[in-house]
């Protein structure tokens, strides 16, 4: 069976842009940054031999974040909004658009790379064994073969584990990507609101293979009632907080479908 790799190539790009930097003191208080393009491409292209390699992969498929746009902006439009001041690699807009002339990366608009391995991961395009490579946690919210850290192998994500890390991330939300998730709620608390004995006891006896797809969004909502917001705040966090799979998205008129609870469906 062949095996392709859904990789994250604004991390590898952004990894490599980044290390190959050099500052130049130039005396009497003079700096300058400065970069050999030559030598981030060799970085880039070298790290995705590693992956190769080491995950026996028969071909690679680069997934880009859409520089110039991102459909999150219009769920909540602080999102990422704390990344505005945040300095980027010099050549790191160079090095994308060389890997989508000579490399063929993909890119949606108004998408993320993320979503992208997401979506790429369960549709049916990419024939064969598929395993997204990114050291985002966010993508353990998608269902299929997923390598964090190459020296920890491949995991498998079922679907109720993919689920369960969807409605974690809404309850915790993510500093990093500036969404807040639900008032007070950290990793402890967010373990117990949606743990399957939680679930049961509350919100339904019969036991279930996936109580988070069923139940979740009742102990989600339940939560963010208790903070003093309503459905509305979970359901945006939750909205940000999705990573597209196929289901997310509409093919035919090239954009996302934001993600609605079973409850609500």
């Amino acid at each position: 069976m062949s095996r392709t790799l859904l990789i994250d190539a604004d991390v590898v790009a952004y990894n490599a842009a980044a290390a190959c930097e050099v500052a130049t003191d130039w005396g009497e208080g003079y700096w300058t940054w400065h970069c050999d393009e030559n030598e981030v491409k060799s970085a880039v292209l070298s790290k995705l031999e590693e992956y190769m390699d080491t995950l026996n992969a028969s071909a690679m498929k680069l997934c880009l974040t859409d520089s110039e746009g991102n459909f999150r902006f219009g769920v909540l439009p602080s999102y990422k909004g704390n990344r505005k001041s945040t300095k980027k690699p010099l050549v790191l807009k160079a090095i994308k658009q060389w890997l989508i002339d000579e490399h063929d990366a993909y890119f949606r608009p108004g998408l993320e790379g993320d979503d992208c391995m997401g979506i790429l991961a369960t549709a049916r395009i990419i024939k064969g064994e598929k395993i997204i490579v990114s050291i985002d946690k966010d993508m353990k919210t998608i269902p299929g073969l997923f390598c964090h850290r190459l020296e920890d192998g491949v995991m498998e994500i079922s679907d109720a584990e993919a689920d369960y890390w969807h409605l974690f991330q809404t309850l915790t939300g993510d500093t990093t990507d500036g969404y807040a998730g639900c008032p007070s709620i950290g990793p402890k608390k967010a373990e117990a609101i949606l743990s399957k004995e939680n679930l049961w006891e509350k919100f339904g006896t019969a036991y279930t293979d996936n109580p988070w797809a069923e139940l979740g969004w009742q102990a989600v909502v339940a939560a963010f009632e208790k903070a003093g917001l309503g459905e509305a705040a979970a359901l945006q966090q939750a909205r940000v907080a999705r990573i597209l799979r196929a289901t997310d998205y509409d093919f035919k008129e090239k954009k996302p479908i934001l993600w609605t609870p079973k409850t609500q469906a």
